[in-house]
């Protein structure tokens, strides 16, 4: 990692990747594996606390989770899948929406400060061991292995020396890429994200205490852009959660639907 020289009375070493790499906490638990845990605590009572007294007239806390419920249901499952064949993934679809969306937070919750899924390894988990098998699975279930296949790798109205090239392709496509570039999308996000707050916030703090007089004020415009971009980055959060589900969403359509 190089060296920003800024001023006369030391260096200023910007933020890298290793930064992304915490200590243990203990016994080779760290802090993102920690957050994962917390998400799942704080959806599950944010939902068992809001459906405790279900009213006619719902409470505040009761229309926020209603509010949640329907736009995962409707917004991304029901558009996604189909208003046929989306109740049975309406679960997996929320599960995913809100866990993805409480893990993106986290980076800028204050003493938090670290968006879990900054670590590759957590959405690729998602879309590895849960998203594509649902996906592959619907589909099997819906048309029988060799339909399925068949529909997924062997477009029809092509040239029939085409698929010599189009099939290995299509089978690398669906059954390693997609998942991969899935997870590579808020992957990126959340570490270039968290990345640009950490250059900003340490910049201005070095700005502030360690260099020469002349550019202590550089660093209200450092602190003024790192809060700039913590809202920003908020807003990139929420659309990466959805994102994140709605393309989960459409791969399951796209298993279930009958046509390419």
């Amino acid at each position: 990692m190089g060296r920003l020289v800024l001023a006369e009375e030391g260096t200023f070493i910007p933020p890298g990747a290793k930064d992304f790499d915490l200590p243990a906490i203990f016994g080779g638990v760290t802090k993102p594996m920690v957050l994962i845990v917390l998400s799942i605590i704080i959806i599950l009572a944010f939902f068992l606390l809001a459906t405790r007294k279900l009213s006619v007239v719902p409470s505040k806390f009761q229309f926020a989770a209603e509010s949640v419920y329907d736009f995962g249901r409707n917004n991304i499952a029901r558009d996604q899948i189909g208003s046929k064949e989306f109740k049975p993934f309406v679960p997996l679809i929320l599960a995913l929406f809100t866990f993805t969306l409480v893990n993106n937070i986290f980076g800028i919750i204050p003493i938090i400060q670290f968006p879990t899924f900054s670590h590759i390894g957590f959405p690729l988990a998602l879309a590895v061991l849960v998203i594509f098998p649902v996906y592959h699975i619907a589909g099997i279930r819906k048309f029988g292995l060799g339909r399925y296949l068949k529909k997924s790798v062997i477009p029809p109205g092509i040239p029939k020396p085409v698929y010599l090239l189009l099939t290995p392709i299509e089978i690398f496509l669906k059954f390693f890429m997609d998942p991969i570039t899935l997870a590579i999308r808020v992957f990126a996000a959340m570490f270039a994200g968290h990345l640009i707050l950490l250059v900003f916030t340490l910049g201005g703090e070095y700005l502030l205490l360690e260099a020469g007089p002349a550019l202590k004020p550089v660093s209200i415009i450092s602190f003024a852009m790192a809060i700039a971009m913590t809202f920003l980055e908020a807003l990139i959060q929420v659309l990466q959660a959805y994102i994140f589900a709605l393309l989960s969403a459409g791969y399951i359509g796209m298993s279930l639907a009958e046509d390419h």
